[in-house]
């Protein structure tokens, strides 16, 4: 006899993302217009080069960002969001649903790019949160995460937030005329409870003590993770 997937019954396919703004404690995640440009050019040029190096274009002047600006903010997939930092008010951010698939009940986040002002803090842990959070409530049964698997940095964050290792395709992508080998990470809507409890548990300020964390992210999404990255 044959083996079959499991019934999904009255499966309804969520709908795309609309720009609603996501707002948390520390971040708020606004569509990305033109009128966030020139915050965002100024706040990543303190990256430099390195800031870049994984995108698939490179450090451009404020022209030339300006001008990608004007058309991503008409994209629909990928679609862009800005992160402000509630802390500033500053556009300090950005990073996109990609591979917007309601028929399968799969979505992709990407493009992340944040600015050096505000990594490893809450505000960018929380506003991958809250586009967890949007695409799982609105009903999507997969949410992705892809990288270059030569990006550590960025292998390390997804296993951190509770994604699961789902293997590396190799030679995915041509980039930048160089090689791609691309590694996977996953989570699935059974395992977005326990996700949230664990975001939820992590962001209370009761988790902080003079803005240092009690306890860390990556311990409370661990059991919940199915499979974890082998290069970590």
């Amino acid at each position: 006899m044959q083996q079959i997937g499991f019934s999904v019954p009255d499966w309804t396919p969520p709908p795309p993302p609309t720009g609603e703004t996501l707002v948390g404690r520390t971040a708020r995640l606004e569509k990305l217009t033109l009128a966030h440009a020139d915050a965002l050019h100024r706040a990543f040029e303190a990256g430099g080069d390195a800031l870049w190096t994984y995108m698939p274009r490179g450090r451009t002047d404020l022209e030339g960002y300006r001008a990608w600006v004007a058309e991503a903010s008409h994209s629909v997939d990928p679609f862009f969001y800005t992160l402000i930092d509630r802390d500033t008010g500053q556009a300090v951010g950005v990073a996109s649903y990609l591979r917007i698939a309601p028929a399968a009940g799969s979505i992709e986040v990407g493009f992340i790019t944040f600015a050096p002002s505000v990594q490893r803090k809450t505000a960018t842990t929380e506003a991958m949160f809250l586009m967890m959070q949007w695409a799982f409530e609105a009903g999507y049964r997969r949410y992705e995460w892809k990288c270059d698997s030569l990006n550590v940095p960025s292998r390390r964050a997804a296993q951190r937030l509770g994604l699961s290792y789902e293997g590396v395709f190799r030679q995915a992508l041509v980039y930048k005329g160089r090689n791609r080998d691309t590694a996977w990470f996953a989570a699935i809507d059974a395992e977005w409870p326990a996700l949230k409890a664990a975001f939820t548990t992590w962001l209370s300020p009761d988790n902080f003590s003079d803005g240092v964390q009690k306890t860390r992210l990556a311990d409370l999404t661990a059991p919940i993770r199915v499979a974890s990255d082998p290069t970590l």
